[in-house]
């Protein structure tokens, strides 16, 4: 565990590295700009009310529609994995959900909703398929010897879920949220900014586009990437917390 946290830090260290030599080459703040400006720009901004505004705004669109996916997902894909029928009317909107560009999506959205609810729709729009998929797939996998043995007894349905149902989701369910988590703060930013939504982190990234600051675009980049991967730390710890609760086989 230590050797592979120093294999990371040093694999951080190298990609800045890289990343100040490029800058270099370049020669120039305005298509490039080094590691320390962002530093520096990021030291400007986080100590300022506006920042933590902007940071709060995309969170809890972006969050808020991860978690509106996984519920929904799951309560879908037990209901699918119950009764064919469900499985078989939800596949065609699944796949289309899928097969659709979220650019085409973010348009429609535009359209159809408030630009303040934009990163959430779309956010919970992108990752709803994965987190149904995986998670219908783990109810398939369960052991039919023991589904078996349970009709036999008459296991209550709330026991089977606990006891057989949860440990066979678990793999399935935290593998689709590890890639949902970093999906949903990809399409729910681009949202923004394709939206130019009034006060998220999206409406930054298009004003530092539009005016050519490169050390503001890095440092809101810097934060997104800041926040997913906190995002995503959290909320897999809180799955496998879960899990371990109502008899899951989950480990922190």
């Amino acid at each position: 565990m230590k050797n592979d946290r120093i294999q990371r830090l040093l694999a951080a260290a190298l990609a800045v590295a890289v990343w100040q030599i490029a800058s270099m080459a370049v020669g120039s703040r305005l298509l490039l700009a080094s590691p320390v400006q962002v530093v520096v720009r990021l030291a400007a901004l986080v100590p300022t009310a506006a920042f933590w505004q902007t940071v709060l705004f995309s969170l809890l669109r972006i969050a808020g529609g991860f978690l509106l996916a996984l519920l929904s997902a799951t309560v879908l894909a037990l209901a699918a994995g119950r009764l064919r029928i469900i499985e078989i009317l939800l596949q065609p909107y699944v796949l289309a959900i899928k097969s659709v560009p979220v650019a085409s999506f973010i348009i429609l959205a535009l359209i159809w909703l408030k630009t303040a609810q934009l990163s959430l729709f779309i956010s919970f729009l992108m990752v709803f398929p994965l987190l149904y998929t995986n998670i219908l797939a783990g109810i398939k996998s369960a052991d039919g010897a023991l589904l078996e043995m349970a009709q036999v007894f008459c296991v209550p349905w709330k026991r089977r879920l606990r006891m057989i149902y949860l440990p066979a989701v678990e793999p399935f369910l935290l593998a689709g949220s590890t890639a949902a988590l970093g999906m949903s703060w990809k399409a729910g930013v681009a949202a923004e900014v394709i939206g130019v939504v009034s006060g998220s982190i999206g409406e930054r990234l298009y004003e530092a586009k539009i005016y050519l600051q490169t050390a503001d675009l890095l440092a809101w980049t810097v934060v997104i990437v800041a926040l997913s991967a906190g995002f995503e730390w959290l909320a897999l710890r809180l799955l496998r917390h879960g899990f371990r609760m109502v008899g899951g086989v989950g480990r922190l």
